[in-house]
C-alpha cells in the first residue's frame, strides 16, 4: 500500500500538526505502508488559472511547469492520500489549498452522476482510494474543525 502524506503546515515538522502527524506516519510504516511525505510550504506551485487546458487541450496535464507535475504523479500513484493541516481561518492552509486546486488534471472534464450529484470521474491512472485528514487547532471547541471537515468530505467525493 502506497501512502502520500501532504503536510500543509507552514511550520512543517516543528508544530503541532507535524507532531501528531509523525505518530500517524509511524503507525502507517508499522503496518508496512510505503509512505512518502511532501510539504506544501516551499513548493513552487502556482495557483490554478482556471484555463481548463488540462481537460480540453492537454488532457491530464497542466500547462504550468512547476513542482505540481511531480506532486500530481505522486497523488495518482498513491492508494491513500493523507492531508495534514492546522485549522486556518476555518479551513486548511493556503499552500495546501493551492496544491489541491491544482489537482484537477487528475479528473476528467466530463460529468457523471454519482450518489445523486454531478461529479468529475477520475482519470484511469489515478488510483487513490482513501483520503485521510489529520488536523490540529488552537481553539478548544471541536466544532472549529467542522468547515475543514466538510471541505475534505467534498474533496473525497471526487476520488
Amino acid at each position: 500500500m502506497k501512502a502520500l502524506v501532504i503536510n500543509g503546515s507552514p511550520r512543517k515538522d516543528r508544530g503541532a500538526t507535524g507532531g501528531i502527524l509523525s505518530h500517524f506516519v509511524e503507525g502507517m510504516k508499522n503496518a508496512k505502508a510505503d509512505v512518502d511525505i511532501i510539504y506544501s510550504k516551499g513548493l513552487d506551485i502556482g495557483e490554478c488559472r482556471g484555463c481548463f487546458n488540462c481537460w480540453e487541450n492537454t488532457p491530464g496535464k497542466c500547462i504550468q511547469d512547476d513542482d505540481m507535475t511531480e506532486v500530481l504523479a505522486k497523488i495518482a500513484d498513491s492508494d491513500i492520500l493523507v492531508l495534514a493541516t492546522p485549522v486556518y481561518v476555518d479551513g486548511m492552509t493556503g499552500s495546501l489549498k493551492s496544491l489541491l486546486d491544482r489537482s484537477i488534471p487528475l479528473l476528467q472534464g466530463r460529468f457523471e452522476l454519482r450518489d445523486d450529484h454531478c461529479r468529475h470521474p477520475r482519470r484511469e491512472h489515478a488510483k487513490t482510494e482513501k483520503l485521510v485528514l489529520v488536523s490540529v487547532s488552537g481553539f478548544t471547541e471541536m466544532d472549529n474543525f467542522d468547515p475543514l471537515i466538510e471541505h475534505v468530505k467534498g474533496l473525497s467525493k471526487n476520488l
